[in-house]
């Protein structure tokens, strides 16, 4: 830490008036494009190897499969999730303070960094989604909260992406318990009837793409792609900050 501070100092070139920007991190002069600097960036927990439609962390070896044994056992209703980190630290306690503690400088900064991966993903042959539709939060839940943290991913992506958000066509109409206390099955009973759209003519033969914070077993997903497909949706895609290992030790819920 110490060394990469004094590297930063010497290689700076701000006028001494000028303050110049700060990681969001570690406070020292940022150095990349985002508010980071090059170090910081380097140590987020970048995804590697994973399941070629959930996006669940694979061992990296040349033998490891490209599905995971869920998607091998049974397909999701979402053809393929995007995201640049597994959820692990320093990434979950980024989230869980953009989340818990309305620091939406934390959140921009890390849509601003999923939006430029899915750019990549775009240019390399990915299909552009047509909207950008954010998993609704449990009305408990925001008023608790004051804010969806997925809206607010689902609004900076549009704005970066060129991409028109739709906010208010999926919604929750029954709390559940909360997610992260579930196995995967538990999880799936606890969705059922959820969720409802309350214009299914808008999404019938769009491409759409489902926005949220932290993908864990991915029934929150499922569901939701389920009932867009119900509806006539082409193909759901979901788009999120980090996916979780196969067994987390806890996750931003």
């Amino acid at each position: 830490m110490v060394n990469r501070w004094l590297k930063s100092i010497q290689s700076s070139h701000w006028p001494r008036w000028i303050r110049p920007p700060r990681c969001l991190l570690c406070a020292l002069p940022a150095d990349t494009a985002h508010a980071l600097c090059t170090g910081c960036q380097h140590d987020l927990p970048w995804l590697g190897r994973h399941c070629a439609i959930c996006a669940e962390p694979l061992a990296d070896t040349p033998d490891t499969p490209t599905l995971c044994g869920r998607c091998q056992l049974r397909t999701p209703a979402f053809s393929r999730v995007e995201t640049p980190w597994r959820y692990a630290f320093p990434l979950d306690s980024l989230i869980i303070r953009f989340k818990h503690q309305q620091a939406w400088p934390l959140g921009r900064l890390l849509a601003m960094q999923l939006a430029e991966h899915l750019q990549h993903a775009w240019q390399n042959g990915l299909p552009r989604p047509e909207c950008l539709l954010p998993v609704p939060l449990a009305e408990a839940r925001l008023r608790r909260r004051g804010f969806n943290q997925a809206a607010l991913l689902a609004q900076w992506l549009g704005t970066a992406c060129a991409l028109p958000v739709d906010t208010d066509n999926l919604q929750r109409v029954r709390d559940t318990t909360a997610q992260q206390q579930l196995d995967a099955a538990a999880r799936q009973l606890n969705l059922r009837q959820a969720f409802r759209l309350q214009r299914p003519a808008a999404v019938a033969g769009a491409h759409l793409a489902l926005v949220d914070d932290v993908l864990t077993t991915g029934a929150t997903a499922d569901t939701l792609a389920s009932l867009l497909r119900a509806a006539g949706a082409a193909r759901v895609d979901v788009y999120c900050l980090a996916r979780t290992p196969a067994n987390p030790a806890r996750t931003a819920d």
